[in-house]
């Protein structure tokens, strides 16, 4: 890893929750994080992968700043936001932007593209209206989409660029990291590798730090610098994308791959 300060580092989080199980006086709690260590550095693509429940989104959640730990330290560009005053949330998203799953649900229906992509900027105070514009044209043209996609509304648009105006948004006020949550699992599988390519470039081109999460294994490979493996709230492997791939270590993540066995040759998809 980078000898620069991380973005994101998480420090020994765990995360536990209290379920509606159990008695009043002894609910059952489920450890959803357990003791997960993790860093971000300046530029690099940290795939998170694992099944369903495996803890992945909830560490997403601490790293964004949605979610509290209940044990450990988190700290967004050397500075610890674990205890989140006001103006550590201010700070957290300027710092960090998620991409969800769905944009259908991310983005407001009764807004017009428009008007999503300078909310944050205006949230935030940034800008004149006139360099919110400018800037609204610059992040629509980013993402692929025509102008006049800026009056339309979410549900004029495909699933598809729907996303791409949720990615638009994301970026709105140049965050140094993004945190995409399985960002294509919504999409038709024809799409889903045009937006995959649209963050790969986005990354390069702005130099971005990423969080790509996903269940699929082959698209974490794809775009990935590092791969965290998670299972049962644990990171269980953690590496190079390509090493960890041709010779993974950990049952588990012999598990994941045997559903795709030719990504086991290290030379596949370059």
């Amino acid at each position: 890893m980078s000898e620069q300060t991380p973005i994101i580092e998480l420090r020994d989080v765990h995360v536990t929750f209290t379920t509606r199980t159990g008695s009043l006086f002894n609910p059952n709690k489920v450890h959803a994080v357990r003791g997960v260590n993790m860093a971000i550095a300046p530029g690099e693509t940290l795939g998170i992968v694992g099944e369903s429940g495996c803890g992945k989104s909830t560490t997403a959640n601490v790293m964004c700043g949605l979610q509290k730990p209940t044990k450990g330290r988190v700290f967004f560009k050397g500075h610890e936001v674990t205890k989140r005053t006001a103006a550590d949330r201010r700070q957290i998203g300027k710092v960090v932007s998620v991409v969800f799953q769905d944009p259908a649900t991310a983005l407001n229906a009764r807004m017009s593209v428009r008007d999503q992509l300078a909310d944050p900027m205006i949230v935030h105070k940034v800008g004149s209206a006139a360099d919110r514009d400018k800037r609204v044209r610059e992040l629509i043209h980013m993402v692929g989409l025509p102008y006049s996609a800026l009056d339309a509304l979410p549900g004029q648009l495909s699933g598809g660029q729907r996303q791409r105006v949720a990615i638009a948004r994301a970026l709105s006020i140049r965050p140094d990291a993004i945190i995409a949550d399985e960002p294509t699992s919504a999409l038709d599988v024809s799409v889903r590798a045009q937006i995959l390519n649209l963050l790969t470039d986005l990354k390069k081109d702005l130099g971005l730090s990423m969080v790509f999460i996903s269940h699929d294994i082959q698209t974490v490979r794809y775009v990935s610098d590092r791969i965290a493996v998670m299972n049962g709230g644990k990171v269980v492997e953690e590496g190079p994308a390509a090493q960890l791939l041709a010779s993974p270590k950990d049952p588990y993540t012999r598990t994941l791959l045997g559903a795709a066995p030719s990504l086991l040759h290290p030379d596949l998809g370059k």
